[in-house]
């Protein structure tokens, strides 16, 4: 089935139902100034790889804006305490188009008011620019879980890599963890390594060289690095047998994502205590693409 490109008076619509008229008509502005000032980008797969990690823009697609409107407006919904960020890897974790990997989520960390904002594809950029029109805004979390750029990395495949890469990668993810820090200051900043991936081996050394960077990042306190990698592959970067799915070697299956629930949830226990019995975070969103 042909999935067409939402129009404009569609995309609009969409938001109204989804927030009211008063969010609407702000939102149609931002679409309208985003999509004006970034045509040099059209949807996933077309991203511009010239542009700094560390510099935000937006991506231009239709459907990735109205995810970005609906994720400004489940910001304002309920009680958000776990606030996750991060690329595809993050957001089919918590999306009701993966129920599977939803279920999963709620297993792990109903009761603690945790909320998905990741979105599929986006490079540090991206997410800066996500963070900095919105989606973070009077939310307040006490704790914000980041995992991102791998799709930096993956945009690497092909070329010769050297040291100044792996730099400007990590400061994207640099970038990001200072604006958390300024538009939440009292959240506690779980920084994620990069996880393995296998879709091309000799991206593996970039990814080390990444993560090397991101553990200095911490600082004790505000700031944590998480590393699983140690088991979802071998020293040599090869992924456990049944952690990632099979096809792409690069999205984690619901065993990949058990063990990156089994190393937050001691780190969420002695920042928020256990679970409640309610939870009371904002209804999971998915892929506007995959509702229609």
């Amino acid at each position: 089935m042909t999935t067409r490109l939402l129009p404009a008076a569609r995309l609009f619509a969409g938001l109204t139902l989804l927030a009211g008229p008063a969010f609407a008509s702000s939102g149609q502005e931002r679409v309208r100034v985003a999509l004006q000032t970034t045509n040099s980008s059209v949807g996933d797969a077309t991203q511009d790889s010239r542009r700094p990690a560390d510099r935000a823009a937006p991506r231009s697609d239709p459907n990735s804006m109205l995810a970005h409107e609906q994720l400004v407006a489940k910001a304002r919904l309920g009680r958000i305490d776990v606030y996750f960020e991060g690329d595809s890897i993050v957001r089919r974790w918590g999306a009701t188009d993966y129920p599977q990997l939803l279920a999963n989520w709620n297993e792990n960390f109903h009761g603690w008011n945790a909320a998905d904002f990741g979105w599929g594809a986006d490079r540090t950029e991206n997410i800066l620019w996500r963070l900095e029109h919105g989606e973070l805004d009077g939310v307040s979390p006490r704790v914000i879980v980041l995992l991102a750029g791998t799709n930096n990395v993956g945009a690497l495949a092909g070329t010769d890599v050297g040291q100044e890469a792996a730099a400007e990668i990590a400061r994207g993810v640099k970038a990001i963890v200072d604006l958390c820090r300024q538009k939440a200051p009292d959240a506690t900043i779980i920084l994620t390594a990069i996880f393995p991936r296998n879709d091309d081996m000799a991206l593996l050394p970039i990814i080390a060289r990444i993560n090397a960077i991101l553990a200095t990042f911490a600082d004790g306190s505000r700031v944590r690095f998480l590393d699983v990698n140690g088991s979802l592959a071998d020293k040599d970067g090869t992924l456990v047998d049944g952690v990632m799915d099979r096809r792409d070697k690069l999205h984690p299956t619901l065993k990949g994502y058990q063990i990156w629930a089994d190393a937050l949830k001691p780190i969420l226990r002695e920042l928020l205590g256990p679970p409640a019995a309610a939870d009371l975070a904002p209804p999971p969103t998915g892929d506007p693409k995959a509702a229609r």
